[in-house]
């Protein structure tokens, strides 16, 4: 058409694409990434615990920025990302490049505008979803204050996240992975930044934050733009809601809504009861998080992101037997990352809180909170990562119905769980139920999967468990032998902490490939296209 002419001059890989790489590179590019993305957050939350501690500003901070964020996750990267990929991939393998153009400037305006009309709304009505995220705010005028002050800041960050995802899932449909896997990182870039340098200007220091957050926004959106130019797919926005690819998307994401990010509406759950619960409360659960979320987001994210388009490609294909193939290479190198990181993660609870956050206005009582309630998201963090693999083969075939009914299933799990363990264990009951939540949804998710026979168990199952759990025994032996007292971390300077945490990690890293090469394990048994 005359008034599109960017989809005939785009330029031939579109015509004709590539053949995808392998899963298993693909999702070494995004796993590198993602990990220059964590390592970066690592840090930017070490800057924060070292200016803000786990006192009233930084509680305040972190319910602005979580509910954002929350929303970020469940909407953008969430259900949106889930519906939208799929369609689109339904577009490329059926479609010209002229439908599939004209699929994205309609889906740009429509998500557009709809994003806008919500964060006017929401920055006017701040105070109202301060008190709804955090009732317990209520309490401390001078706390809700300045939480409901920064949100009003960093919602607009929903805006941009959620175009920048909508960007990324252009992207990784035509597996350019690496773009919307290294964008992160400038997020955690702005907000380093923000906390060194903006600080000192505030009136109110912890606004500095806020301003990064938005600041960031904006910089990944424009920085994944050159390269949607690159493909010919620069969106010019055009709201059509008549339109049948953005009518698909939409029907797919009302139930995606929920059953796509269950984890996270549990741990905004958290952050509810735990506005009530003392001081603190809310940072040592955000600590700990953003440690379980270090090996969820490196591993078991990248591998969700290889797998959505390329089982999107196969149900269009109608190949079952390689979508159970895929879904099954997935949950293997799932466990092959995921056990041994929470092994790592429950013996050396207090030495990682430590080592990361144990400087400026953090205290031995706070390392000693948090550990706990990291102990607690540990023993779920399998589940989080199987959660992540699982749900992509119910997206991938545009059910969204079932994992709906199972998120709610598992929602209201963790709310009776919150209500049985928050007395006994406090915040650390809040994320063991979290984490009893996850693994419910994730047995839910497989039996599914399995029942309509979109996963079937390939050969050699027996045998790589065992392997694993030698090699996770080989593992848990050497920290347990190389680990220092708790009270030895605490008092230790920080290069002492980081040099020993070195050591011991690299050690039990060793040992676990070690075990796991003379069991007989290699790399090429997880090479897939």
């Amino acid at each position: 058409m005359s008034s599109e002419p960017q989809p005939t001059q785009a330029p031939s890989p579109l015509k004709e694409p590539p053949k995808p790489p392998g899963l298993l590179r693909s999702s070494g590019v995004v796993g590198v990434m993602t990990m220059l993305s964590r390592v970066l957050g690592l840090v930017r939350d070490m800057v924060i615990a070292r200016y803000f501690g786990a006192g009233t500003a930084a509680d305040a901070f972190f319910v602005a920025f979580k509910i954002p964020n929350f929303l970020r996750r469940l909407f953008a990267e969430g259900a949106f990302s889930q519906a939208f990929v799929p369609v689109l991939s339904s577009y490329r393998q059926k479609g010209d490049i002229s439908e599939v153009k004209r699929l994205v400037d309609a889906v740009a305006g429509s998500l557009g505008l709809v994003l806008l009309a919500v964060t006017l709304v929401a920055m006017l009505g701040a105070p109202v979803l301060t008190a709804l995220f955090a009732p317990g705010f209520l309490e401390d005028d001078a706390k809700f204050a300045l939480a409901s002050d920064m949100l009003r800041i960093t919602f607009p960050y929903l805006l941009l996240i959620s175009l920048t995802a909508f960007a990324g899932g252009i992207l990784n449909s035509y597996d350019r992975f690496a773009v919307p896997a290294f964008t992160p990182v400038l997020l955690n870039l702005a907000m380093i930044v923000a906390a060194i340098f903006l600080t000192p200007l505030m009136s109110e220091p912890v606004m500095a934050l806020a301003w990064g957050v938005f600041i960031a926004g904006a910089l990944q959106l424009f920085f994944q733009l050159p390269f949607l130019m690159r493909l010919g797919l620069m969106p010019r926005p055009r709201v059509d809601y008549r339109h049948e690819g953005v009518s698909r998307i939409l029907k797919l994401m009302m139930p995606a809504l929920f059953g796509v990010s269950v984890s996270q509406i549990n741990l905004l759950l958290d952050t509810v009861l735990a506005s009530f619960l003392q001081t603190g409360s809310v940072s040592w659960l955000y600590y700990s998080d953003r440690l379980s979320e270090l090996p969820l987001g490196v591993f078991g994210i990248a591998i969700a992101t290889v797998i959505l388009p390329s089982l999107s490609r196969k149900h269009a294909a109608e190949s079952k037997d390689q979508f159970a193939a895929t879904l099954d290479w997935a949950v293997r190198a799932v466990l092959l990352i995921g056990v041994p990181a929470a092994v790592a993660l429950a013996l050396l609870a207090e030495p990682l809180i430590a080592t990361l956050f144990h400087y400026g206005e953090v205290t031995d009582r706070d390392v000693a909170m948090s550990a706990q309630s990291l102990r607690a998201y540990s023993a779920g963090l399998l589940a989080f990562m199987l959660i992540k693999v699982l749900a992509p083969g119910f997206f991938a075939r545009q059910d969204t119905k079932t994992p709906v009914k199972i998120g709610i299933i598992a929602m209201v799990a963790n709310m009776a769980f919150n209500l049985a363990l928050i007395v006994p264990l406090a915040h650390a009951g809040l994320a063991l139920a979290t984490s009893l939540s996850a693994w419910l949804n994730g047995y839910l998710l497989w039996r599914g999967l399995r029942k309509d026979g979109a996963w079937q168990s390939q050969s050699g199952w027996p045998k790589f468990l065992i392997q694993l759990a030698v090699a996770n025994s080989a593992l848990a032996a050497v920290v347990l032998w190389l680990n220092a007292p708790v009270a030895d971390w605490l008092t230790a300077g920080g290069l002492q902490r980081t040099a020993d945490m070195a050591v011991i990690v690299s050690a039990g890293v060793a040992a676990y490939f070690v075990t796991l090469l003379l069991c007989g394990v290699r790399l090429r048994q997880f090479r897939q296209k």
